[in-house]
């Protein structure tokens, strides 16, 4: 009973402390005034271009709006309708097909080209440069690049595989080789992640792989149990921003297969490019902003799920395991 009791006098202490704030002084209401001045331009933009938006759709997914008529509340329909609908299993199977494919894939690549430049020496600000210089390539060109460089009859790729005597498939005709073409043009904007990852092997300790060639450990020993482990932060960050990306992936796609051309093929229909054609083709914008909400609702639940995951894996310097 003493133990107990002594246990809810400190208990009763801390909350005590907690609720005693020292008044604030003048100086500190001043900068805080400041703060709030400084940062009130982001904070605008938020509230009408982010929050707003974000809770206009959520209202409209429970509508039936045209954009030329006034919403009308049809409750839960538009979100049973998406179980009934049979593109959107075929859309969000190819986007997920997509994700999956792409996401290691863009990772090991870009690994693989910052292990290449942090070789480099001196000349590697060159080639960082060379190899940055596409993601400022507009995403519209992309996608009509993808079409000349995948063509089935005269492309850059089957052209290339010519050479050694392998016939090349139909990249953007065949539906078994369009993913794989939209997925391997999508490695033309590595730069971004090698950049980061290049960061990231500049700043694995020295001393560690001093001590492991010391010990006799080959060259796949140390990059296996230092330098992963070592940038398995910068890893991560590249694998979830790009997973969340390939869940959106949009312009190069639809200018490619959706565009003005009319060149259609229903391999290439991602979800994102099926919600565009739903809210701006067919004016269903209750329908795309249930859409978009469970794309929303999607993309969260795999975040957490590799935030979760990643407390297996992921090594954060000055972390107390």
């Amino acid at each position: 009973m003493a133990v107990a009791s002594v246990a809810r006098t400190r208990r009763r202490d801390r909350l005590a402390r907690r609720r005693v704030r020292p008044p604030r002084t003048a100086s500190q209401r001043r900068d805080t005034r400041a703060a709030l001045l400084f940062i009130s331009p982001w904070i605008v933009g938020f509230l009408v271009f982010t929050a707003w938006p974000l809770l206009y759709s959520a209202y409209l997914s429970f509508t039936d709006y045209d954009v030329i008529n006034d919403p009308s509340f049809v409750g839960w329909d538009n979100y049973r309708r998406l179980f009934e609908d049979p593109k959107i299993a075929r859309s969000l199977g190819n986007t997920l097909f997509y994700t999956v494919v792409q996401v290691p894939l863009y990772v090991a690549v870009s690994l693989g080209v910052a292990v290449l430049l942090n070789k480099a020496g001196r000349a590697s600000g060159f080639f960082r440069t060379a190899f940055y210089l596409p993601n400022m390539t507009p995403p519209v060109a992309v996608g009509v690049m993808l079409l000349l460089v995948f063509n089935g009859q005269n492309g850059l790729i089957n052209e290339v595989l010519g050479w050694f005597g392998i016939t090349g498939p139909s990249w953007t005709t065949d539906p078994a080789w369009v993913k794989p073409s939209i997925v391997l043009m999508s490695l033309w904007s590595v730069g971004g992640s090698v950049i980061i990852l290049l960061a990231a092997l500049r700043n694995v300790p020295q001393d560690l792989y001093d001590a492991a060639r010391v010990d006799g450990a080959g060259r796949w020993h140390r990059f296996r149990h230092i330098t992963v482990p070592m940038i398995s932060g910068a890893l991560f960050f590249v694998t979830i921003v790009n997973t969340i990306a390939a869940f959106q992936t949009f312009t190069e796609t639809y200018t490619a297969f959706w565009g003005s051309s009319g060149y259609k093929n229903d391999a290439a229909l991602f979800y994102v490019i099926y919600l565009f054609q739903q809210a701006f083709q067919f004016l269903n914008m209750g329908y795309a902003s249930a859409m978009a909400w469970v794309l929303f609702v999607i993309i969260l639940a795999i975040t957490l799920v590799q935030l979760k995951v990643s407390k297996r894996f992921v090594y954060l310097e000055g972390e107390q395991r």
